[in-house]
């Protein structure tokens, strides 16, 4: 019987980023395409641009809702494919009830919140023998017990006809290097470099000739405004697209960037996925866990007990990891992770 697969992907974006070498080493020894993503709304865009996917199913229900109702019929229509396996990401009870009801013969996945009747493959996490997440997912596609010590990185495929519609829609230009900032983080403010520090860098990358975008969801918008408020009159000049593009156009658009400034987010890790030259920012998380995979990725963090505290809030209310990681350190590591350019100024 030929394997089909069934993908139950995470919530987050960047945690549907980090789950595409999952995905690479199911579809690796196929001709054809054998994999299905039952996905968010929001995340869609992400595994659209995944190669080797068979289909992407949206799932109508809010993330946290039970939504039983719902998840039955879907299950209906799921159980029509003749799935042989699912895949769980997620780690609630609630996000392994599809493929229960689907009555797919194989369900894996970590045995996470209560799900040991719901999961007929019920893994044990080891996580000292797997600390990143990304290796988390890989290592479901092996045998129990068995580790994929280095899985493949994530890839994200853009889509240039999609992006050169966007910049014509949006009247971008490409004719000087770009620098995308990414102020956002769905997670919450503790995630934030602040907008200052997000202004002050801008200003001085437009000094060293390089023209500014902001991207980010209509969630961002606040901090875009503050950062373009803060910069001053550079910040008249910065190209504020929150809330403008998609997610799969600011997917594209991050892939032609000269450099992405990045706080832990989901663009972040899109910003990798596509080969973008990179820093990112780490302050309440950790990059030990999330990092962005990529050799033209380059990590700004620094070094004190708080942190990573994994809040959404800081705890202790000084927010030292992020106030005490200034524009100039990054502005160094930026000088790092930019191409070298024939027309750079000297130093």
């Amino acid at each position: 019987m030929a394997e089909r697969f069934l993908v139950v992907a995470p919530s987050w974006v960047g945690d549907a980023i980090l789950s595409e070498p999952l995905l690479a080493l199911l579809r690796e020894p196929n001709e054809e395409p054998i994999v299905d993503v039952l996905a968010p709304p929001w995340c869609a865009p992400v595994y659209a641009r995944m190669r080797g996917i068979r289909r992407i199913v949206e799932t109508p229900f809010a993330h946290g809702e039970l939504a039983l109702a719902s998840r039955k019929r879907v299950a209906r229509e799921l159980a029509r494919e003749g799935y042989t396996r699912a895949f769980v990401l997620p780690n609630s009870w609630k996000s392994a009830l599809v493929p229960f009801l689907a009555r797919i013969p194989r369900r894996t996945g970590y045995i996470g919140e209560g799900r040991w009747g719901l999961l007929n493959d019920a893994r044990v996490l080891d996580r000292k023998a797997l600390p990143r997440l990304v290796n988390r997912y890989a290592a479901l596609a092996g045998a129990p017990r068995t580790l994929i010590p280095t899985p493949p990185a994530p890839v994200l495929v853009p889509n240039a006809a999609n992006r050169a519609a966007a910049m014509r829609s949006l009247r971008l230009r490409a004719d000087k290097p770009i620098a995308i900032l990414c102020p956002g983080a769905e997670f919450g403010p503790s995630k934030r470099w602040p907008p200052n520090y997000f202004a002050d860098l801008g200003g001085q990358l437009m000094r060293d000739g390089l023209q500014v975008w902001l991207v980010g969801s209509p969630n961002d918008k606040l901090a875009a405004n503050t950062v373009v408020q803060a910069a001053g009159e550079p910040g008249q000049k910065f190209r504020d697209l929150t809330g403008r593009t998609d997610l799969g156009t600011a997917i594209d658009l991050l892939a032609i960037a000269t450099v992405v400034i990045s706080n832990d987010s989901g663009l972040m890790h899109a910003a990798a996925a596509v080969s973008a030259p990179l820093v990112a920012l780490f302050g309440s998380s950790s990059p030990s866990y999330t990092p962005p995979l990529s050799p033209l990725a380059h990590v700004a963090r620094i070094d004190i007990a708080c942190s990573p505290c994994f809040k959404r809030e800081c705890p202790l209310g000084h927010f030292k990891c992020m106030r005490d990681l200034s524009p100039t350190i990054v502005y160094n590591l930026t000088r790092v992770a930019l191409p070298a350019r024939d027309d750079a100024p000297p130093g």
